[in-house]
This record gives C-alpha cells, structure tokens and sequence, in this order.
C-alpha cells in the first residue's frame, strides 16, 4: 500500500495559496502528509500555512528563513517526507478532487514509475501540452517538456536514484528531472485526463521565460549550467 506525501513550495503566493491547499485537503484519496515550505516570503504566505496547518493534522509546515529558490526547497520537502510515493502540487495551480486517486491507480495498474496528468489552464480553460503527450516522450523530451510538473507522482525511491532535483538548476528542474527519469529508463507516462489547473499568468514561466529558456537548453543539451 502507497503512502503518499504530497510537497508544495510555495513564496508570496498568498492571491492564490488558500485554493490550492483546499484542492489538496478536499481529494477523494485521503491518506496522506502534505509537506508546504514557505521559500521566505515577505506577504502572508506563511500565515495561511499555519492557520491550516491548525485545522489539518495532515499538513507540516517548514520554511526557509531567506529565499532560497523551488529547487533546493523541493528537495528539503522530499528529504522530510516520510511517504513511498511524492506527489507534486505548485501553490497557484488546483488539483481536481480525484487527481491523487486516479494518479495512484494508473501508477499501479500500468507499474510506473512516475506519471503525470493533462491540465487546462485556469485563465483560458484550454488545455496544456495536449498534443505533446501523444506523441513517442522519449521522442518530445529532446526538444521540449511534455510533462506538467505540478501534477507528477511518482516513486520516492526512484526519485532518490536519480539525485533528486539537480540543484544546478534553478529553473527547469522539472525538465531536467524528466529527462533524467526517462534517460535512466523508468517507466514515465501521462495520465490522459485533465485532473490539474494551471495558473498560466504573474508565474515563474511568464516572469522568468528567459531564465527558464537557458536552463532548458542546458537540459536539451546535456551542458551544466553557469
């Protein structure tokens, strides 16, 4: 039986922080440890953690008392978790009620190592990276991300092996991440149904495309970064 701990970074997310933690708390798989990590805020992100935290025995409040960046902090909330199995939830994105619960079923009926989900975006309801994931991954992944990183499940033991997130990238790590997974031969697939919402304006994406870009040329080339 899975143990599920679900991990979320979250800094200066406090317009849409209460959404996401609910969608979290109200899922029909219930048995769980939700591991939220303040990166250093200066709104009233850590607040809102708290004051759930209050109500929700399931949720473990850490923070970071500088910002220090999603990568390193991930990987404290994975080095703190105490499930066999990590799921990822981005603090201004929505799970749908049933996405940890039909994520853990075809992770185990098709013996994965790690899924993720289709998403629509909150903003234009359209969805994300729809075309992306029909096509071979093995084949995508050398030229773009097909993944959405807030909605990926996957083993704790398989993420262990591969390094955790590799600290060299501030930005991409998730494309890095996959490309790793998939490179080392685990079993990656995309769940086919939409059971996640992105917030697609004011994120890291929108805010810090250029940044993004060079560190997933980095990935696409196998280079380190600067």
């Amino acid at each position: 039986m899975n143990y599920i701990s679900i991990i979320m970074s979250t800094y200066n997310s406090e317009q849409y922080l209460s959404k996401s933690i609910e969608s979290i708390l109200n899922q029909t798989f219930k048995d769980f440890e939700f591991l939220i990590l303040d990166d250093g805020s200066t709104d009233n992100t850590p607040e809102i953690v708290k004051n759930y935290s209050k109500k929700d025995k399931r949720i473990k409040f850490y923070k970071n008392d500088k910002n220090l960046g999603l990568t390193p902090s991930l990987n404290t909330l994975i080095q703190n978790s105490s499930g066999n199995v990590i799921a990822r939830q981005d603090s201004d994105d929505i799970s749908r009620e049933n996405r940890i619960q039909s994520q853990i079923k075809f992770l185990e009926e098709n013996n994965l190592d790690a899924c993720t989900s289709l998403a629509i975006s909150q903003q234009s309801l359209k969805k994300v990276n729809n075309l992306k994931s029909y096509l071979p991954l093995n084949f995508v992944i050398r030229y773009r991300n097909p993944f959405i990183h807030g909605s990926l499940i996957l083993k704790k033991n398989v993420l262990n092996e591969v390094g955790n997130y590799d600290e060299r990238f501030k930005y991409a790590q998730d494309y890095k991440l996959m490309t790793d997974l998939i490179k080392s031969n685990y079993k990656v697939k995309i769940l086919k149904k939409v059971l996640y919402e992105l917030n697609t304006e004011n994120n890291i994406s929108t805010n810090k495309k250029s940044e993004q870009d060079y560190y997933a040329n980095c990935v696409k080339r196998y280079e380190n970064p600067f």
